[in-house]
């Protein structure tokens, strides 16, 4: 019952800013992990970070200091502001959730259950 979309993908230069919105809609009450994720041809999902339903967050070494996760429980959406933008995060992001109930905090696609259908990111040089 629980639908994620995502918007704020687009083209940008090397050294630009993007920031990517999850919106939730449908039955999504109660504590959820969310977490953002990347995916380019002929490789497979990385987790770019998560933040726990109390606002804990993780990220990937890549990203560290660069990309900034964030959420709105009120508005019910999950952000992730992307700065200093590299050739190499060029990908389709996907927005995940999980199932509220394992309590797991784990940077992984495999810890999440619900998918959006992704926004894709171009960062050229």
């Amino acid at each position: 019952q629980v639908q994620l979309v995502e918007s704020g993908g687009g083209s940008v230069q090397a050294g630009g800013s993007l920031r990517l919105s999850c919106a939730a809609f449908g039955y999504f009450y109660g504590s959820h992990c969310m977490g953002w994720f990347r995916q380019t041809l002929g490789q497979e999902r990385e987790g770019v970070a998560i933040i726990s339903s109390d606002g804990r967050t993780s990220y990937a070494d890549s990203v560290m200091g660069r990309f900034t996760i964030s959420q709105d429980n009120a508005k019910r959406t999950l952000y992730l502001e992307m700065n200093s933008l590299k050739p190499e995060d060029s990908a389709m992001y996907y927005c995940a959730a999980d199932s509220g109930q394992t309590g797991i905090f784990v940077l992984h696609p495999w810890a999440f259950a619900y998918w959006g259908q992704g926004t894709q990111v171009t960062v050229s040089s």
